[in-house]
């Protein structure tokens, strides 16, 4: 058992090089998970998330450090004597079983068999609400279908951890969105230890308890589902996760953990200053959509602008607006919808300076701009 304050899971400075003189695909990671957590890995493809996963199932090694589980090593510990379930997005199941026999077959390795191993299966269709369907072979039931009976396998003999990996990528927005709230139910009602691997942002916002944000091998932040969104801790956290205006900007003053910068067309702005920057520096500065304020309706204090309406487009309960600044650049607004606005009006726009951040020009690829409409 876990000692008390002891972390089920740690890796200590761990890294993974496919050969000697590949880059790394992860590199230098030191991550602990606490029993009963919802942590996420989220990042790109290549960003080293799914390699993570793997060398702690067991079906990787690690070129370097060590991951603890319990406290104790397992470097000498083969994938099967880990007591971890892994659910893939390829289900994984076998054609020629049928569901029952499917949830059966980790229970028979462990010598659990009889009518031990068949009340074990009851209970596991019964928590993933597939009653009745265990004598139906996996290609006669639906994706969604199926990916519950790869998550009952992957529960049914009790592990002190599941693993997931891109779970529901194969499936359908609507699906995908009911089966998210289907596994955290049951991860909330058996307490377990979940580390599950996505590239989805919206997913790893709704799941998690802690998000690690993955780019280049290593974690770029890791904290709450709302301090990864509020407070992201450099350009590629902030234009990966959720969505980002991203202006370029030049640092007129700083002091502490505020700034003034300046756009190229000369206005200036109040921004919480991020990482090592000082004035003459170039950066990017960041704004959410849903931050910047139009017209009258604006929050005192706020950097304020004008712009041009350069589109306008309705999504019912809101309209996003792609707002051109005066000298260049531009920025996307997410809004109540109302009337009495048209593309090419003129537009005063503002924001609160503590929802603005200030970031070195980041060297990691895939900074989103964030202005789509």
């Amino acid at each position: 058992m876990t000692s008390p304050g002891q972390p089920l899971v740690e890796f200590r400075g761990v890294e993974k090089r496919y050969s000697a003189d590949a880059r790394a695909a992860v590199t230098r990671l030191d991550l602990t998970v606490e029993r009963g957590e919802f942590l996420t890995l989220l990042g790109p493809s290549g960003s080293g998330k799914t390699t993570t996963l793997m060398m702690l199932a067991g079906f990787e090694a690690p070129s370097a450090g060590d991951i603890l589980l319990e406290g104790k090593s397992l470097a000498d510990r083969p994938p099967y004597k880990r007591n971890m379930g892994v659910v893939f997005q390829n289900y994984a199941l076998f054609p020629h079983m049928s569901v029952a026999e499917n949830l059966a077959f980790p229970l028979g390795v462990r010598k659990i068999k009889g009518a031990a191993a068949k009340e074990k299966v009851d209970a596991a269709l019964a928590l993933v609400r597939l009653d009745g369907l265990g004598d139906r072979r996996p290609d006669a039931l639906s994706g969604g279908q199926r990916q519950r009976v790869a998550l009952a396998r992957a529960l049914i003999f009790e592990p002190d951890l599941v693993l997931m990996d891109e779970p529901l990528g194969a499936l359908d927005r609507q699906l995908r969105e009911h089966l998210q709230a289907e596994i955290k139910r049951i991860q909330r009602a058996l307490s377990l230890t979940i580390v599950y691997v996505t590239h989805d942002q919206g997913e790893a916002l709704t799941l998690s308890d802690r998000i690690a944000v993955f780019a280049d091998g290593s974690i770029q932040q890791i904290g709450s589902p709302e301090q990864i969104y509020d407070y992201p801790s450099n350009a590629f956290v902030a234009g990966f996760v959720g969505e980002n205006n991203m202006l370029s900007a030049t640092v007129v003053t700083r002091q502490d953990r505020q700034c003034t910068i300046r756009l190229p067309g000369g206005q200036i702005l109040h921004a919480v200053a991020t990482g090592d920057i000082a004035a003459g520096d170039d950066v990017v500065a960041a704004i959410r959509p849903e931050h910047v304020q139009t017209g009258d309706n604006q929050p005192s204090r706020c950097n304020t602008l004008d712009a041009r309406i350069g589109e306008l487009v309705y999504h019912g309960d809101h309209s996003r607006i792609r707002a051109e600044l005066d000298g260049g650049g531009s920025l996307v607004i997410r809004t109540p919808s109302r009337d009495g606005i048209a593309v090419s009006d003129r537009l005063p726009i503002g924001w609160c300076s503590d929802r603005c951040f200030a970031f070195p020009v980041p060297d990691i690829t895939g900074v989103s701009t964030g202005n789509r409409i």
